[in-house]
């Protein structure tokens, strides 16, 4: 029986080239870090991977969080190699690619702390999943300035050998939190006290119901988890707007 991979800690770090992100992800996978284990984010890919070939202007234009657009894998890219790949636009960074799991955290429990009065953008984000704030700030400068974010869920007894993995690729301003990426569901969701308490504050019971409905859906039809938790946003950012406590509880007119 193959062993589990069991993730307790999430390592990051900046690199300045996409070929660095590259040899990085290929050698975390030929290392054993599952793909859905394993995240990207930039504001560059665009010019490397003919993105501009999938993704038409009118799409940039509607692909905020508010509209949650989804576009698959990018086959001809190692973003292929990742799990739900999504553009999103983010104030204070503007319009970037994610994928892996930090695509669907992004684009739901996360969007209120993105588009936040305060104005922090990422930071909030980096700092809710436990990164020092000097560190979030750095990441979220560096990526405004066109460089790539990676993210690498790995067990605990082996995070000095991933970081040094990342390091020998390129990889700065390296960092380790004890905990991994949020989840919406641990596989199927079979009630609202299946989805994990973050995602769950974020909806209506009504929207809960249209999230679950969904991402149950997609599972049946995909079994990746996270394809079906940017699917489930999706659902419930047609359905629904966000009130003034950021939970999607408003029902759109005609929808």
């Amino acid at each position: 029986m193959p062993e589990v991979y069991q993730a307790e800690r999430t390592i990051s770090a900046v690199f300045k080239e996409q070929p660095q992100v590259d040899d990085a992800v290929r050698r975390l996978l030929d290392r054993g870090v599952p793909r859905d284990h394993i995240s990207v984010m930039g504001r560059n890919f665009q010019s490397e991977t003919r993105i501009a070939g999938f993704i038409t202007k009118r799409d940039v234009i509607l692909g905020g969080l508010r509209t949650g657009a989804i576009f698959g894998s990018l086959f001809g890219s190692f973003l292929s190699l990742l799990t739900g790949v999504g553009l999103l636009f983010i104030p204070f960074v503007g319009t970037i690619v994610a994928a892996g799991p930090i695509s669907a955290l992004l684009l739901g429990a996360a969007s209120g702390a993105i588009a936040g009065s305060a104005g922090a953008g990422l930071v909030s984000v980096f700092t809710t999943l436990g990164m020092p704030e000097d560190k979030a700030t750095i990441y979220q400068t560096r990526l405004q300035a066109g460089e790539f974010l990676l993210l690498a869920e790995v067990p605990s007894d082996r995070t000095g050998e991933f970081q040094l993995l990342l390091e020998s690729a390129g990889g700065e301003e390296i960092s380790t939190i004890d905990k991994t990426l949020t989840r919406a569901c641990p596989g199927p969701c079979n009630s609202p006290e299946d989805l994990s308490p973050e995602v769950r504050s974020h909806l209506s019971p009504e929207a809960q119901r249209t999230f679950i409905d969904r991402y149950n859906n997609v599972l049946n039809e995909t079994s990746d988890e996270f394809t079906a938790e940017q699917a489930a946003w999706e659902a419930v950012h047609q359905k629904f707007d966000e009130d003034d406590n950021g939970v999607w509880s408003k029902a759109k007119v005609g929808v």
